[in-house]
């Protein structure tokens, strides 16, 4: 079963059963959106049990890809993890969660969160053992933090400077695969460039010539003094 596959395939089985009922609120800064779980599913670090939660973006202007994780309420943070981009052809006119296949019996684990309208949604990134279970179980690459970090993600953080925050968020992300490799992360991920002109070309190929630019001026000379010789 490829990946598109097997997860269009888990999206549609757990909406059938009600296992994610997503709402989302109109604050497209944070992404906020009210999941309700009937079964229990998995997270980077923890196991949360079926209810409701609220999931939204860490509130930092200059990093958008760490996701906290709340109680209902949100009086209680259960979460703090980080996401890579991820990307859809066409955005969604609702909230779509995906979820990674796991062996049976176990909680299924969140892959990927996008909120309405964005082509842009958030991979999650697993602790490093669990990143090479869920690759080797889905035969596709699953983006990782070093094992050590993963205490941090339930740690509460009440902004993004705390300690644990900036010790993931400044960690070497890598990519675990299903043959036990670690690789780079930009080897099987695309990575969102947040400065378009960061891609443009400082100056033009060397191939460039300014001969259409002298033939112009030439014919521009011909026709002004055609013009004066007319006056």
């Amino acid at each position: 079963m490829n990946r598109v596959k097997a997860n269009v395939i888990l999206v549609l089985g757990l909406a059938a059963l009600g296992a994610v009922v997503p709402r989302a609120t109109a604050d497209e800064w944070d992404q906020k959106t009210v999941f309700t779980f009937s079964g229990p599913v998995e997270i980077p670090g923890q196991v949360l049990p079926a209810g409701t939660y609220v999931f939204k973006l860490a509130d930092s202007p200059s990093n958008r890809n760490i996701v906290q994780v709340f109680s209902k309420d949100e009086r209680h943070l259960f979460a703090t993890f980080l996401a890579i981009p991820d990307h859809r052809l066409q955005p969604a006119g609702k909230t779509i969660m995906t979820f990674e296949e796991r062996p049976t019996g176990s909680p299924e684990a969140v892959k990927a969160w996008f909120y309405p309208g964005e082509n842009y949604g958030h991979e999650f990134v697993y602790p490093k053992p669990k990143a090479l279970e869920l690759a080797k179980v889905n035969n596709t690459p699953v983006p990782s933090m070093p094992a050590e970090l993963a205490a941090n993600t339930m740690q509460p953080a009440a902004t993004i400077q705390e300690p644990n925050v900036l010790e993931m968020s400044n960690s070497e992300l890598k990519a675990q695969t299903p043959t036990e490799e670690e690789v780079e992360i930009t080897e099987v991920f695309m990575m969102v460039v947040t400065d378009p002109t960061d891609q443009l070309p400082e100056e033009l190929p060397k191939t460039a010539s300014s001969l259409p630019l002298v033939g112009l001026v030439g014919v521009l000379s011909l026709a002004t003094a055609f013009a004066l010789r007319s006056a």
